[in-house]
């Protein structure tokens, strides 16, 4: 029986181009591909005449003989298993390759050998308050993988080198046929670096990289806090095969002060006093993190008065206004008072107590409220 003129079968004109020809082949193998018709014989059959056209027309040198000669000048070398639509998987591969993996048209996936970027490292900081606010430099010393210096990084004995894997043939990656589609999985010989080594290196065996601790110096910036990260490029594991390092990531944590906490870039403490300087007003010094300052105390000053230290607090690593430092006044109780100390409280308490609710205005005030609750609590049980 006579063939069908491949562009007639394919739907395109003679001029077309090779997209124009791929698009064309790719509409009618979706039609008509037999995991699509499985009980369809016609189907089959138009499914292998525009695979047949395409693999003549989509090569160069064919598609010159065809056009010269007709069928006569590729009956020879045309025939239906070989070519560059060869598999329906490839000529689908540009569609379907972002969804799988990267499977690209052709054969998909670069020859050779593949590289691995190594993997990112964390390392846990501490710091003391000052050092966080003011910045440093610090020594770390880190556990890392390296480049093996024997191999060069190669993984094969000194002399050796690695082959070709034999199941991806170099690409790191197999095709696996599901139905109507084709994935792609990463080569279970190989584990996807595309090359194996049958005589490894006795000091990484075989790896490319040895376990090492090295020494880096950290510039921790002014005003870090904690869950702030400093990233060093470059500093984390080697990649395999030649394949970049990762990063070290060097995470902060600010130690608890004995003094101040922080909360963004303000700064608190708590100031304790004595009764009499609470009563009668006083100067105080107070500590910054960049030295003493006076702090003066009005008379009456009540347990839980805040008072505000302009800009100094901590200027945040992220810039901005410095902060502020915010005391919090606490009047202590006096303790363990001798006999003329607890005799001169007791002459205290009793010009207190003359001079009725002017000296204790918030313990009366409390007081009378009590007394209210409960004579209601007695007219609403009577």
């Amino acid at each position: 029986m006579s063939k069908r003129d491949f562009y007639e079968v394919l739907g395109v004109d003679k001029t077309a181009s090779d997209a124009e020809l791929k698009k064309a082949y790719r509409r009618l193998a979706m039609k008509h591909h037999p995991d699509r018709n499985p009980d369809s014989a016609d189907s089959e059959a138009h499914f292998k005449e525009a695979k047949e056209a395409y693999e003549v027309l989509s090569n160069a040198q064919k598609r010159q003989a065809y056009d010269q000669f007709g069928h006569a000048g590729v009956d020879q070398s045309a025939g239906m298993g070989g070519g560059a639509g060869g598999n329906f998987s490839d000529i689908f591969g540009d569609v379907f390759g972002d969804i799988f993996s990267g499977a690209g048209g052709g054969g998909g996936g670069r020859r050779g050998e593949r590289v691995f970027r190594g993997a990112d490292l964390q390392y846990n900081l501490e710091l003391s308050l000052e050092e966080a606010v003011h910045g440093k430099s610090v020594k770390i010393r880190v556990p890392t993988m390296v480049g093996c210096k024997k191999c060069d990084g190669s993984g094969a004995k000194k002399g050796s080198s690695a082959d070709t894997c034999g199941t991806c043939q170099g690409v790191g990656q197999v095709r696996m046929q599901q139905g109507f589609f084709s994935l792609q999985q990463t080569c279970p010989t190989c584990h996807g670096t595309g090359k194996v080594i049958k005589d490894p290196c006795d000091a990484c065996h075989g790896e490319g990289r040895i376990q090492e601790h090295k020494t880096l110096s950290v510039k921790v910036p002014a005003g870090v806090d904690t869950g702030d990260r400093i990233r060093l490029s470059n500093e984390g594991e080697a990649g395999q095969n030649g394949g970049p390092s990762g990063d070290l990531y060097v995470h902060v944590h600010v130690r608890a002060h004995d003094i101040f906490t922080r909360e963004g870039s303000d700064l608190f403490c708590e100031v304790p006093i004595n009764i009499a300087t609470a009563a009668l007003g006083g100067t105080l010094e107070v500590p910054t993190l960049d030295g003493r300052i006076s702090l003066k105390v009005p008379a009456e000053t009540q347990t839980g008065k805040m008072f505000r230290m302009r800009n100094k607090g901590v200027k945040s690593v992220r810039g901005g206004v410095q902060g502020d430092l915010l005391c919090r006044i606490i009047v202590e109780t006096p303790v363990k008072l001798n006999a003329r100390q607890k005799e001169l409280l007791e002459e205290f308490q009793e010009t207190l107590e003359q001079g009725g609710k002017s000296h204790s205005p918030k313990a009366h005030g409390w007081l009378d409220g009590v007394k209210k609750f409960f004579d209601d609590m007695k007219q609403n049980i009577g």
